[in-house]
């Protein structure tokens, strides 16, 4: 793997800075602070926000409903939802709302999911197609009880969705065990960008994400963008920090994600959707986040989204757009 420039460093003041060699045991790594998490739950005032106003996220709250589906942005507790309802967008969940591995940081109810919704590709286009969105991001959660992982599906749900709208698609897909068959299916779709989310350093893969492997998600990535070459899909990924990784680890996971051609990146605030989630190490001032998201793009990525409030589909169509 590579090994970020150490210049970096210097221009990063705030940040948590520890050589690989110094990391130690984690008994030390607790010493320094790097894993404990933080004395007191309250948040810094940048992550507070105003109570939003109900009315403007009637619409899109309505026809989620009406056409029985499900979002991101209520399952996983997203601070940006009312922002985004208001906007009238959404990030649709498909293959149901029950999740078969137990993330530690995610609010997505985990499980035995029920059988796949049949008519769930049509009900998606007919609400992408009300909401008049022009850029789609269709997620699920993870499958393992399913053949393919859910990959058909996906499928079906990108080809109606375009059918239906003519809208760009991104797919922010779960890793099918590494199964380059799985993406293949997906990726017959065409949709115009492939996300699959890292979600943190490789240190801390199976403290943050269990059953998830670091090599796996860099392997499903790679593939995608190879795969997908000839009909122009982007790759783009997600970290989520203040977990307890450092700056080393970090670039050294941006460095890797460059080396297989990732085209977009998003850094955003983990925060602790309840007491039984993995707890906050650290929060992350905002101009750290601008200036990490300066670095990543002198790194080569074409378009980087960075700040605490940032989520894998923030302001997704603006990035596809523009990243060209």
């Amino acid at each position: 793997m590579s090994t970020p420039p150490h210049p970096v460093k210097a221009v990063l003041p705030g940040l948590t800075v520890l050589d690989n060699d110094a990391v130690g045991s984690q008994e030390q790594r607790h010493d320094m602070g790097v894993l404990s998490p933080q004395r007191t739950r309250r948040l810094p005032e940048w992550l507070k926000r105003p109570i939003p106003a109900v009315g403007g996220m009637s619409f899109t709250r309505s026809l989620v409903s009406e056409l029985g589906l499900e979002t991101v942005c209520e399952s996983a507790k997203c601070p940006n939802r009312s922002e985004c309802w208001t906007r009238r967008t959404a990030t649709f969940m498909i293959l149901g709302d029950v999740c078969t591995r137990p993330c530690g940081f995610c609010a997505v109810d985990r499980g035995h999911p029920e059988a796949v919704a049949i008519d769930e590709p049509e009900r998606l286009a007919e609400a992408c197609h009300r909401l008049g969105l022009r850029h789609v991001v269709i997620t699920s959660v993870t499958r393992d009880d399913l053949p393919d992982g859910g990959a058909l599906h996906f499928r079906r749900c990108v080809l109606a969705v375009r059918q239906r709208t003519g809208a760009t698609i991104e797919v922010l897909t779960p890793d099918f065990d590494g199964r380059t068959d799985a993406i293949d299916v997906v990726l017959e779709s065409r949709p115009e960008v492939f996300n699959h989310n890292m979600e943190t350093v490789a240190r801390l893969q199976q403290h943050v994400r269990r059953k998830s492997q670091y090599a796996v998600s860099l392997a499903v990535l790679e593939h995608a963008k190879r795969a997908g070459a000839a009909s122009g899909v982007r790759t783009k990924s997600g970290l989520m920090l203040g977990l307890g990784e450092t700056i080393d680890e970090l670039f050294e996971t941006l460095a890797d994600l460059r080396s297989i051609g990732c085209d977009f990146l998003t850094l955003g605030q983990y925060l602790q959707p309840s007491l039984r989630h993995l707890p906050v190490v650290r929060y992350v001032p905002p101009e750290e986040f601008d200036e990490l998201g300066r670095l990543a793009l002198k790194l080569g990525f074409a378009d980087v989204a960075s700040g605490p409030f940032v989520r894998s589909s923030y302001h997704a169509d603006r990035m596809a757009a523009g990243g060209h």
